[in-house]
């Protein structure tokens, strides 16, 4: 018998005002398999992230990865890895990922610390995490075929140092402009009406504190959204800038992005965790 592989998609997380809640996958993998390791791929020891939560499904033998999603870049390495890595111990066992979809969400969000990266990768297309639950948008043709456009500075970051940075309340006037955006995000993927993403994704929960972290990352968002994108956001903790755009006007958004970092030209990736 083939020893299995198990691919899982990277992540944009918060995706603006939808702080630890929503999450859109995104077409790099992280493809995680067992057996010999193949060329390019990487055998994961039993401190990796994916093979703790491997071992955590009653997952055996040895485990290798192989993953074109930056590291500690805000596009989701860590729980695309642990989703990718949970869902092969399930196939493993010839259980279906979609019937242990619960029991991956479980492992990968406890594993992750919060349920929208991997949710979104375990599911495809654009989440939101409600409590333990993974609820995904109705993603139609117009915003299903746009293009994701993340702006990848040449920097990294720490999730838990861009977390410490967040202050220890929220003001009653921004936690009621999130409720806004988060309505008319949602709004927009329900209606499949690209319009309403127009200041859909301003945020006022963390990206005002993170952004500054970041150079060049607000003036990223602004000159992408200048320049024809629907919106942007910080994706995850950053550093990457993420904004979503009519396939029309993608050449005329990647040029107006600043130097210090390369744009890559994605699509939201509608499979989630599968095998291949």
């Amino acid at each position: 018998m083939t020893d299995p592989v198990v691919r899982a998609p990277a992540s944009s997380a918060n995706l603006g005002a939808g702080f630890d809640v929503f999450g859109m996958a995104v077409d790099l993998f992280a493809d995680v398999g067992t057996g010999s390791a193949p060329k390019g791929a990487q055998p994961l020891d039993e401190h990796h992230p994916g093979r703790v939560a491997f071992d955590r499904l009653g997952g055996e033998g040895p485990v290798w990865l192989r993953c074109n999603i930056p590291m500690a870049r805000g596009l989701g390495f860590s729980g695309a890895v642990r989703v990718g890595a949970a869902a092969l111990a399930v196939v493993q066992s010839d259980r279906s990922i979609a019937d242990e979809t619960a029991a991956i969400l479980e492992v990968a969000t406890e594993l992750e610390g919060h349920g929208d990266n991997v949710a979104a990768s375990l599911l495809g297309g654009v989440v939101a995490s409600v409590g333990r639950r993974a609820v995904p948008f109705v993603v139609g043709p117009t915003l299903g075929s746009a293009a994701f456009v993340a702006w990848v500075p040449d920097v990294t970051t720490s999730t838990d140092r861009s977390r410490r940075s967040l202050s220890a309340s929220v003001d009653r006037t921004a936690a009621v402009h999130n409720l806004g955006r988060v309505a008319q995000f949602t709004l927009a993927f329900a209606h499949d009406d690209p319009d309403l993403l127009h200041g859909a994704t301003e945020d006022r929960l963390h990206q005002t504190e993170r952004l500054p972290l970041v150079p060049g990352a607000a003036g990223a968002i602004a000159a992408g959204v200048d320049a024809g994108a629907w919106c942007g956001w910080l994706s995850g903790s950053g550093p990457t800038v993420g904004l979503l755009a009519d396939r029309a006007v993608v050449d005329r958004v990647v040029a107006s992005l600043p130097a210090g970092g390369h744009a890559k030209v994605l699509s939201i990736d509608r499979h989630g965790t599968r095998v291949v």
